[in-house]
């Protein structure tokens, strides 16, 4: 039996999606569990398959990452450095939490105590002008250790230019350093810009302890269980690397399960004829937002998981805002209402779970006002407690506002949905899309609860509700391709390049990649290799993406001219900004290539329903919108034929997740099994 599962650990519910080799696929939710991960990973692949022997290929979407460098959990690191370096992590781009604030506070996550400087000196052009002192290297080393740190970055200047120092100052290192978490510059991110390259690696071997730790457990425990197949890990970028990979490299994986829903919400998106979508993933403690425009998610160069830290690796664009389920509401000082940052989670999580939450949150919002059914909630849970969300709710925002309990939930979220709504017009309108051409994509265990405030706050044209939205990541996992992401500074005027030299670090990269796909034990439909150069005119800071066609013949890379690439960038300049410098002076400053293995798809039809007949209505209850109670049909989602049209108020259910059609809106389930909300006529 060829088992691939896709397994997405959340703030609250771990995620699986099991896709069989005849096609069918099943899908589990059970509650994440604390403080080991492993255990609900594990309790999740069993539900449907009790032999992880039957298993070939695990794929895993992680939030490891994300949550160490915000909860600031990560491991105690040192790092050595160029003398007159020490402060680059605490001094950044000068910028401020707040643009428009007096101060601010800022903590690197290694303090300046166990930054230590040694005498060395690389040259922007790659010259070495002091050679790196060894000595130095090692009794700092030392005193690291003494200290407790648990991993090491080596961050010398101008390491991309030549990182012959750098390369003997981590040899000295790792001879007596006891683990393998020794984090180099030039080898994690050998680009231009040093505060962007140092914050990269220090935060890749203060995640190295921790996630590397969490990945060797969950591979052991995967091998006490009987498997034997391919353990994999969903990158940033989307795509997914081995397990090897990300231990060395666990910056790639920030943002790594969001990434994974962006992706398959693109493919369900592009089967059911919709090439532009905002997705939205309302999990139990975020709302994630990206957009994807003709079919492509919005890639970015680089992102601040938090103010401060910024980590320079290719990633799926996505905003994360706290307006989850496990959102707690509560009332300041000043009578507002509020929503998160903090989150119940998944333990003790909402008041209706009865786990000793006494604080509201958009889920118990739902559960009092009708919306979600207490006596079957999604991801295997006791019954939920109606009551005692009530009055978390009365307690908390209804007596303090002077609101029943109803539109105290209503005003919860409405709060919430306004929240939302914002964080879709920062992916969308002020980035110069109308919202209006879009279909909105919810997923997450909650996400289809807000669609439709959604087209109402944002804008936005329609809803796709997916199949199973409640493991839209998971099922991502099983979708994405693998792709291993290089970068290497150029700093060559266009004019004047050396294209031999260009062509060689193509080359090298297109053979780097290749061999680890050629490691792999998943099947390729299809292998290729892209390049980019990031390009600007002399004197500007920014620079503009462009592509660069270059034909790979018989596994060599063919040389790219001058003028192809003067033209190239004029193009996307223009593309860019409206017009061209006829006068600028363009400069190459990176190199990017990528290496992709593209893994075979699955047909998105034999998710279909096989169901004819007209909707059943299984139940009817009431249920709150806006200002008074409504008599609502619920259905079984997954019971509706193709073609079914569904008039609001409605209510759709099935075990991941649950759908919401308000009054004014229509569902209609497409050849797919999606289900399409828009206006009535």
């Amino acid at each position: 039996m060829s088992v691939i599962a896709g397994v997405d650990v959340g703030g609250t519910f771990t995620d699986i999606f099991v896709l069989s080799d005849n096609g069918r696929a099943h899908i589990a939710k059970v509650p994440t569990t604390r403080p080991d991960q492993a255990g609900g990973f594990l309790a999740g692949l069993g539900v449907h398959i009790p032999d992880l022997s039957d298993i070939s290929v695990v794929v895993h979407g992680t939030t490891a990452g994300t949550n160490a460098l915000l909860e600031r959990k990560g491991a105690k690191i040192g790092v050595i450095t160029t003398e007159g370096l020490r402060d680059v992590l605490e001094m950044r781009r000068r910028d401020r939490p707040r643009t428009w604030g007096l101060r601010g506070d800022f903590t690197p996550v290694t303090p300046r105590d166990l930054r230590i400087e040694v005498a060395e000196r690389t040259l922007a052009d790659g010259t070495i002008l002091t050679p790196v002192d060894l000595d130095a290297v090692r009794a700092a080393a030392k005193t690291l250790l003494d200290q407790g740190c648990k991993a090491i970055a080596v961050l010398f200047a101008h390491s991309y230019a030549n990182p012959d120092n750098e390369r003997a100052a981590v040899a000295a290192v790792r001879a007596l350093w006891p683990n393998e978490h020794v984090a180099a510059s030039s080898e994690i991110l050998p680009e231009i810009r040093e505060f962007e390259r140092f914050s990269t690696t220090a935060l890749n071997a203060y995640l190295q302890p921790e996630v590397s730790g969490y990945f060797e457990r969950l591979e052991s425990a995967l091998k006490d269980g009987g498997f034997a197949g391919e353990f994999m890990i969903v990158q940033s970028n989307g795509g997914v690397m081995d397990v090897g990979t990300a231990r060395a490299l666990p910056v790639r994986t920030a943002l790594s399960g969001p990434a994974a829903g962006v992706i398959a919400a693109g493919y369900i998106a592009a089967n059911a004829g919709f090439p532009d979508v905002i997705t939205g993933d309302v999990g139990g403690t975020s709302f994630d937002v990206a957009l994807i425009a003709g079919g492509k998610s919005m890639l970015a160069a680089q992102t601040s998981i938090d103010f401060g830290m910024v980590i320079r690796t290719p990633m799926i664009e996505i905003a994360t805002i706290g307006a989850g389920g496990g959102s707690i509401a509560w009332v300041d000082k000043g009578g507002l209402l509020n929503i998160g940052p903090e989150s119940a989670g998944s333990d003790p999580g909402p008041v209706a779970y009865g786990r000793g939450n006494d604080r509201p949150t958009v889920t118990d919002a739902n559960v009092v006002l009708g919306r979600i059914d207490p006596n079957s909630p999604i991801g295997s849970l006791d019954a939920l407690d109606v009551d005692a969300a009530a009055r978390a709710i009365d307690t908390h925002v209804g007596k303090p506002l002077n609101l029943s309990t109803e539109m105290a939930a209503e005003a919860i979220l409405r709060v919430a949905n306004s929240r939302m709504a914002g964080a879709v017009r920062l992916v969308s309108v002020e980035r110069g899309f109308d919202p209006k051409r879009f279909a909105f994509m919810p997923f997450g265990g909650g996400g289809a609860l807000h669609a439709g405030a959604m087209l109402r706050e944002a804008g936005i044209g329609r809803a796709l509700v997916p199949r199973y939205p409640g493991v839209t990541s998971a099922m991502g996992c099983v979708i994405a391709d693998m792709r291993q992401d290089f970068v290497q500074t150029v700093n060559a005027l266009a004019d004047t390049v050396d294209t031999d030299m260009l062509t060689a670090l193509m080359q090298a990269h297109h053979d780097a990649g290749m061999a680890m796909l050629d490691k792999a034990a998943s099947p390729f439909e299809a292998k290729e290799t892209t390049f980019e150069l990031d390009m600007a005119y002399a004197g500007q800071t920014h620079s503009v993406a462009v592509p660069l066609p270059v034909a790979i013949e018989h596994g060599r890379v063919v040389s790219p001219t001058r003028a192809a690439i003067r033209d190239a960038f004029d193009a996307a300049y223009r593309a860019t900004y409206g017009r061209v410098l006829e006068r600028g002076v363009r400069r190459v400053i990176n190199l990017r290539t990528a290496v992709i293995g593209r893994r075979p798809r699955f047909d998105l039809a034999s998710l279909a329903p096989t169901t004819t007949g007209a909707p059943v209505v299984k139940a009817r209850r009431q249920v709150h919108f806006v200002d008074t109670w409504h008599d609502t049909a619920i259905h079984d989602r997954l019971d509706l034929p193709v073609g079914s049209v569904i008039d609001g108020p409605a209510i759709l259910e099935q075990p991941d997740t649950t759908i919401l059609i308000e009054p004014w809106l229509r569902g209609t389930v497409d050849a797919f099994g999606n289900v399409i909300i828009e206006e009535k006529a």
